[in-house]
């Protein structure tokens, strides 16, 4: 058994996770964190990361730095994603974060995010068909993972990972590029829907989807539109890991979403703050590739990128 802590650091949120490893089967959470720092804040526009994303993204690492070792965690890694590959002075954000960690994170690249999402998506999901009492879902898996500025599309079985592709559309991305409005005009969404479209032509030059098995959607634009879709009173990643949303309810609750004003938004039970402004535009992206693919369902996890940081790093 191996105790561990993998730090995901994306365009919109930062999380921790300190778990302890075995060498074959489920790992063990002692404690997940999340903290939306929106680390990706204009740098779309600007080409650089803005200092005061740079320091709130400093507060929550140090925070999730003193837990790691508090907890005993043997080894560590952070890996940083679309916002800190695309910006301009990544190397003011790098130095950030070896004063603060005391190593360098690893800028992985669209290919090895994907990987890593794949992994820690798949992992569990025949126990969560179990607790649901559904047949296990069937690969391959087209695991979709939308973040904040950008979204990865994965291939897969259990033998590993056939094709992936990460392209820049993205929760926070998409919503300053287009959706401005409270709420959005059609005019915006439509050229948010146009822009996930080119988005996703990149994707099938690339990527077999038709081969996909089962759609397997991961973070946190998925599963809140799954904890919206179940009715949920309040946020449960139990019920929401392995649910099987169909596609007339993400276009329901995506349209419903889109429509609603900031204010309504934010009073939804299962909605996180640092969600409120970035939600539709998730939602949208995950609409937009269930019809384009003509995908029926997406079964939801709530392992992701996370989870397969811990285990590789326990794994190798």
């Amino acid at each position: 058994m191996t105790r561990v802590a993998a730090i995901d650091c994306g365009t919109n949120s930062i999380r921790l996770l300190v778990a302890d490893v075995p060498e074959d089967g489920a790992h063990t959470d002692l404690t997940r964190r999340m903290e939306v720092v929106r680390l990706g804040q204009g740098v779309d526009a600007t080409g650089r990361l803005a200092p005061e994303a740079i320091e709130r993204t400093r507060l929550a690492l140090a925070g999730y730095t003193d837990a790691a070792r508090d907890l005993g965690a043997t080894a560590i890694r952070m890996a940083a994603t679309s916002a800190s590959r695309d910006a301009a002075n990544r190397a003011d954000f790098e130095q950030m974060v070896l004063s603060t960690l005391g190593r360098l994170p690893d800028v992985i690249t669209g290919r090895e995010e994907a990987e890593l999402s794949f992994l820690g998506a798949t992992a569990s999901l025949d126990a969560a068909a179990v607790a649901h009492g559904a047949p296990p879902p069937r690969p391959p898996f087209l695991v979709v993972d939308i973040g904040g500025g950008s979204t990865e599309f994965v291939l897969g079985d259990d033998a590993g990972v056939r094709a992936a592709r990460s392209v820049d559309i993205g929760c926070v991305r998409l919503t300053e590029r287009h959706l401005h409005g409270d709420p959005p005009s059609a005019e915006e969404i439509r050229r948010a829907v146009d822009d996930v479209r080119a988005a996703l032509a990149q994707v099938t030059a690339e990527v077999p989807v038709a081969e996909a098995g089962t759609l397997v959607g991961v973070a946190g634009s998925v599963t809140t539109v799954a904890a919206i879709a179940l009715g949920l009173p309040a946020y449960d990643p139990v019920a929401i890991h392995g649910s099987r949303i169909p596609v007339a309810t993400v276009r329901e609750v995506s349209e419903d979403l889109l429509a609603a004003t900031r204010e309504r938004r934010a009073a939804m039970p299962v909605m996180h703050p640092g969600r409120v402004d970035v939600i539709g535009a998730g939602a949208l992206i995950l609409r937009v590739l269930m019809d384009e693919f003509g995908l029926a369902e997406v079964v939801v996890s709530e392992h992701d990128i996370l989870d397969g940081i811990a285990l590789r790093l326990a794994r190798g």
